[in-house]
């Protein structure tokens, strides 16, 4: 029995692990999401902006506003630098995280495949149990009637 209650006890530990895995590869997959879709927003924007200057360029730009363009836009594509560097470290986290919450899993598997097997050689010791004394419940009749036709 105390076998049984600390192979419970595993896998209920075994549950938690995958439990606080499972959430922790959410997590980070949610932030990696979020991270891409910010980076996909300046770049849209930085896209609408350099179409708006230069639809506007077109006819006719002080120098001073292509000066003040041309620093935003570098400003822009050193934002979007920053966020595919945050991506990369994000998707970075998320494949750290994907090797941990497998591991869990098949841990969990390995004790749930042991409480099987341990629950089948119960289940056959029962059965071997019930089919010798049933042998023996048989044999005691036999010799019981067996007597009383002798008697």
């Amino acid at each position: 029995m105390t076998q049984h209650s600390a192979l419970q006890t595993l896998i209920g530990l075994a549950k938690d692990d995958v439990d606080a895995a499972t959430q922790k590869l959410g997590r980070v997959q949610r932030e990696r999401g979020e991270v891409e879709k910010q980076l996909q927003s300046l770049i849209t924007y930085r896209d609408e902006y350099h179409a708006r200057f230069t639809a506007a360029a077109r006819s006719g730009m002080a120098a001073g506003n292509v000066r003040n363009f041309q620093a935003f836009i570098d400003t822009l594509d050193a934002a979007i630098e920053q966020q595919r560097r945050i991506l990369e470290q994000a998707t970075e986290r998320v494949e750290a995280a994907k090797p941990e919450w497998q591991r869990t899993k098949q841990k969990l598997g390995s004790y749930e495949v042991l409480q099987k097997r341990q629950e089948e050689a119960a289940a056959l010791k029962q059965a071997r149990r019930d089919q010798r004394d049933s042998d023996e419940f048989a044999a005691r009749a036999l010799r019981m009637r067996s007597s009383q036709q002798h008697s």
